[in-house]
């Protein structure tokens, strides 16, 4: 895992072994302001050593991330969805605001100019619509946050991936959600030769109620492919141990993850109408994007 990259727009191999040679035993990452993010204040524990490489966690408002230098990616992202969260997240319109992360060291970050033409969508692993104000929506665009990801994934598959479980949390009153990339194989692909594209993305849930517990597993392909797969399951394959506090019963035993729909932009459960097509898809973005366009014009006048 993590041995060499490959550039998406050259074939020349970037070596990475000598970032990986000696790595040190997984231990937690420490997140002294953000606890609430993590089921019972712990965070997810890396069950893969070479990981844990140049890592730096980081928090945000409504979420938080373990970034990694050497993948120039999030190796995760945590939140903590309630039924208040994901109303209040419904009530925010999207500005998309992509920008580096300033806290993470130059030679270690992202930048904006990686993902230009790179043929890949810059994907959140904690999504924008989870977030319940403006100012943490802002926050979900930094780059720390984001993965190259497949566009019919993210546009796809991820999109309704991300709806079902807002909608979950909304039935379910809270739960605990885990974000982040698989990387696997000898060689992995990277965009400009500097940030690695994952090879699966997953989003663990956990609902303290019921204690039942469960991850989506998906190709970062446009297949459209995912299996839901237990705790345990994904620790072996992902690297990562979401909720390690969890007794070792709960991680063995995959929920009955929702089936990923796409839903209108309403209330919970209520499905898509007849009228919600692409048109009038195409209708609201227009209106959206006038809208935006308006404040900022007022903003640069007032």
């Amino acid at each position: 895992m993590l041995l060499s990259a490959r550039a998406a727009a050259r074939p020349a191999p970037i070596v990475l072994v000598a970032a990986l040679m000696a790595a040190p035993a997984a231990v937690a990452a420490e997140f002294g302001d953000c606890p609430a993010r993590f089921l019972d204040g712990a965070p997810p524990r890396l069950t893969n050593a070479k990981l844990s490489q140049r890592t730096l966690p980081l928090c945000f408002d409504a979420f938080a991330v373990l970034h990694s230098g050497v993948s120039r990616t999030p190796l995760y992202a945590a939140e903590h969805l309630t039924r208040a969260s994901v109303a209040a997240a419904r009530r925010v319109d999207r500005e998309d605001a992509f920008h580096d992360e300033d806290r993470v060291p130059p030679d270690e970050r992202a930048r904006i100019e990686d993902y230009v033409r790179s043929g890949f969508d810059r994907g959140h692993m904690a999504p924008a619509g989870d977030m319940p104000s403006a100012e943490a929506q802002a926050q979900s665009f930094s780059l720390a946050n984001i993965v190259p990801q497949n566009r019919a994934l993210n546009r796809g598959l991820w999109s309704a991936i991300e709806e079902s479980v807002r909608r979950l949390a909304s039935q379910r009153g809270e739960l605990y959600v885990v974000t982040g990339p698989v990387f696997e194989g000898d060689s992995v692909e990277a965009i400009k030769g500097r940030v690695l594209v994952p090879t699966r993305i997953y989003k663990a849930v956990y609902d303290p109620k019921s204690r039942e517990a469960g991850a989506y597993l998906a190709p970062n392909d446009g297949e459209g492919t995912w299996r839901p797969v237990s705790l345990r399951t994904l620790s072996a394959e992902a690297g990562i141990d979401p909720f390690p506090t969890l007794p070792e019963g709960v991680k063995a035993a995959a929920m009955d993850l929702p089936e990923p729909r796409e839903f209108s932009r309403g209330e919970p459960g209520e499905p898509r109408r007849p009228g919600d097509d692409w048109q009038s898809w195409l209708k609201s973005e227009l209106l959206r994007a006038l809208q935006k366009a308006l404040r900022d014009a007022l903003r640069s006048i007032f």
